[in-house]
């Protein structure tokens, strides 16, 4: 099939509604010599931001709890799978076909107790049967290669819990073990800061921003959301500050701590 054909299969259906096989062939036009010049130029790294703010973009409809666009984003996080696989079918590598057989395969081999004999009753055995068979596949034989295998461009604090998690068996004892620790690292933090070396601070900020983690596994926070939710909250109340500012007729940016502190406790009291 021409491409010209593909074009008018695709307008022909536009009353009747698409499907997946649809968007593959959207894709296979837009990159093709008849298509747009922007999707025949880009490649995986030119698109690879777009990947990950699509995906945040899906994560805000979840936690909004919102349908018509979680709908929205999941069709736009799905065209950049489309898009990524026709970029390797063009070089004849692997097709979109087959990104669909390897995750099926993957799936039935990891349900064993779904379509095998193996017995797994609780959702706990269900995760330990996983790991065991992914580490099985990706031979993965110590620890560390487990801890390795995170990957590190995941955000700091969700890679930070995700190792502690998987470490286990060298971990703090209780949450109040990691509570000590925590005023342990500040004190190392402060002397870094009196010798004013810049790496020296960093690494040990970065000491401390890790067991700040092991207090949240301990404690069964998550770590990334419940800094997400502290920001959420931090512009909320700076929002309710620089409104009061506002209504006095005065400039935020020409007011010290102290007279914010005291509109914020003014308006905190309302």
């Amino acid at each position: 099939m021409t491409v010209a054909d593909k074009k008018k299969d695709l307008l022909d259906k536009a009353d009747k509604g698409y499907g997946f096989e649809d968007l593959v062939r959207v894709v296979e036009v837009l990159r093709s010599e008849e298509g747009c010049p922007w999707d025949r130029e880009q490649d995986h790294k030119s698109i690879r931001k777009d990947f990950i703010e699509e995906t945040y973009e899906v994560i805000e409809a979840i936690d909004t709890d919102d349908p018509v666009l979680l709908r929205e984003e999941l069709g736009d996080v799905l065209l950049q799978v489309v898009f990524h696989a026709q970029i390797e079918t063009e070089k004849n590598v692997f097709t979109v076909d087959d990104v669909a057989n390897d995750i099926c395969v993957k799936l039935i081999h990891r349900h064993p107790h779904v379509f095998g004999d193996v017995l797994a009753d609780t959702s706990e055995k269900v995760l330990s049967n996983w790991e065991i068979i992914k580490s099985e596949e990706k031979e993965r034989v110590t620890l560390t290669d487990k801890l390795r295998a995170i990957p590190p461009m995941l955000p700091a604090l969700m890679r930070a819990q995700k190792v502690g998690k998987k470490a286990s068996c060298f971990d703090f004892p209780d949450a109040d073990s990691v509570v000590e620790k925590i005023y342990e690292e500040l004190d190392e933090l402060k002397t870094a800061m009196l010798g004013k070396d810049q790496d020296e601070m960093s690494e040990e900020l970065g000491d401390l921003l890790l067991t700040v983690t092991s207090l949240a596994r301990k404690i069964g926070v998550d770590s990334e959301l419940a800094l997400s939710k502290a920001t959420d909250k931090f512009i909320n109340r700076f929002e309710q500050v620089e409104n009061a500012v506002l209504a006095e007729g005065k400039d935020i940016n020409t007011l010290s701590m102290p007279e914010l502190d005291a509109i914020w406790d003014k308006n905190k009291q309302k």
